[in-house]
């Protein structure tokens, strides 16, 4: 079975580097974009030699011509949504076990968001997005891996990775548990959102 696989590295995860050209009017994210032969914060590897062959069709495909846009945040499925568009991939290649990429931001809603919280000095980081199927067998090794784009996000990968501080309160708060395991059990269900909404209001106002 062909499954949706995004793996998320932070800024320092990735060791982006943010670059500009033509006089500042353009600007770019350059880094790790997945990482080969190492259990990733899913419980998945991705054995070097898929990495490298997802990589090259993915270059071959840049430089015959087609564009591979990328969007903001997390978006559902494997299909681009031009509305949240916010760079291209420009370069894609191997350096040791790792998929490397740059990517140009567009002067799209959603690239000139990015572009200004870049330039105001936010880390943010990379997901890729991709297909493949991982093995049965408790391994976690994925195979017949192609990645589709690579996404900028906001928020951490590693596991647990909230930040420490507002972790610690929110578990601490009366329903902090409650509003935690409703927010790991909901986060594709827009309709219990709803909730959960209103519960962190709650919260949020009596840690103030």
């Amino acid at each position: 079975m062909i499954n949706t696989l995004r793996e998320h590295l932070s800024f320092d995860q990735a060791n982006i580097i943010v670059e500009s050209a033509n006089e500042g009017k353009d600007l770019y994210m350059k880094g790790i974009m997945i990482q080969g032969g190492v259990r990733n914060a899913n419980q998945r590897v991705y054995p070097v030699n898929e990495i490298g062959r997802a990589v090259k069709t993915l270059s071959e495909q840049i430089e015959g011509g087609y564009s591979v846009l990328g969007e903001v945040d997390h978006p559902e499925g494997l299909n681009i949504n031009l509305d949240r568009v916010s760079h291209m991939i420009s370069e894609t290649w191997m350096e040791g076990d790792n998929g490397y990429g740059k990517l140009k931001i567009l002067p799209t809603p959603m690239g000139q968001l990015v572009k200004t919280m870049l330039e105001n000095g936010v880390k943010l980081g990379v997901s890729s997005r991709g297909s493949g199927n991982v093995s049965e067998d408790g391994s976690g090794e994925v195979c017949d891996f192609e990645i589709i784009t690579v996404d900028v996000v906001a928020q951490p990968s590693a596991p647990g990775a909230y930040p420490t501080a507002i972790y610690e309160h929110l578990m601490n708060a009366r329903g902090g548990m409650k509003a935690y395991e409703l927010a790991q059990a909901t986060k594709h269900d827009p309709k219990a959102q709803k909730y959960l909404k209103e519960s962190l209001v709650n919260i949020i106002s009596r840690l103030q």
